[in-house]
């Protein structure tokens, strides 16, 4: 275990066509942004786009530890000649969108070949071909830079015909699935948008739902929604207190080499150690060296 963890609970699309949304992003607490060259711009707009989310890149100044740059689908027409250009741009991911196989993340890594070693893919799940291939998409982790999934809900729920709901009742077989393979492979996984930015008490309830089913944080459409994000996902005070007493449970000498222990009356295995040990290096992460 890391003595701490870079925490991916938001990431904040915005477009890379617009220049004050990206100013006003370098400001925001979100822990990821991605400059978006899919949805956010228009067919006529990609490659001035393309080249403005290089620049931003370039000239830095984000509040986020990490950026990310969202490409155009592999079998668009600019799709290769993205991930040509940003390969090289210094972001620490590139989000591709509409990956349905593992084939399919196989070519993403090879676009990216002349791409520095730091760099990392991260996929869009936002078709019924790319669930039903999920474990093989995510396993691919252990031979690519495949860092982190993002459900694509919107794309998702269209292609499934699900009705929209405020529980997200359709979606949420296919949320668990998604958090299940990326647990599997060991990589992060992030809920999909809440369109109705203007509608915070829903975003909490998605934020909340998408918590409980393991989800290391959720991807934003608005500014709004970074904050309550950020708290959603982060460990509340009785989780750490809770995290701690484990910890020192477990390190004291009275229970070296116990594999389950009882602590406040409570049966407690090394796998609750792994998790509370997660809990503390991600709550050091957030503190920031100093804390240290």
């Amino acid at each position: 275990m890391t003595d701490s963890i870079r925490p991916l609970r938001s990431a904040l699309f915005l477009p890379a066509s617009n220049p004050r949304a990206i100013e006003k992003a370098r400001g925001l607490a979100a822990d990821a942004v991605i400059l978006d060259l899919e949805d956010a711009v228009a067919p006529d707009a990609k490659e001035a786009a393309r080249d403005a989310a290089i620049e931003a890149v370039k000239q830095g100044g984000f509040r986020a530890p990490t950026v990310v740059v969202r490409a155009n689908a592999l079998d668009s027409e600019w799709g290769a000649a993205d991930l040509a250009a940003l390969a090289r741009c210094g972001a620490d991911a590139v989000l591709v969108p509409k990956v349905a196989t593992a084939g399919d993340v196989e070519l993403c890594h090879a676009e990216l070949a002349t791409a520095p070693n730091a760099m990392r893919l991260w996929v869009m799940i936002e078709t019924c071909r790319a669930i039903s291939q999920l474990q093989s998409i995510a396993d691919m982790a252990s031979r690519t830079r495949l860092a982190a999934m993002v459900v694509g809900t919107n794309d998702l729920a269209l292609e499934l015909r699900a009705k929209p709901a405020a529980d997200r009742a359709g979606l949420v077989p296919y949320l668990a699935l998604s958090v299940a393979a990326a647990r599997a492979a060991g990589i992060v996984v992030l809920d999909g948008v809440s369109n109705d930015f203007t509608d915070l008490d829903r975003f909490a309830a998605e934020c909340a739902q998408g918590r409980t089913l393991g989800s290391d944080g959720k991807s934003l459409i608005h500014p709004a929604q970074v904050d309550p994000c950020n708290l959603a996902f982060s460990p509340d005070a009785g989780e750490i207190a809770r995290a701690e007493t484990i910890v020192a449970a477990f390190a004291d000498v009275a229970n070296a080499g116990k594999g389950a222990i009882r602590v406040d009356g409570k049966m407690v295995e090394r796998l609750h150690l792994r998790e509370a040990e997660r809990v503390l290096a991600m709550i050091q992460s957030l503190r920031g060296p100093e804390a240290r």
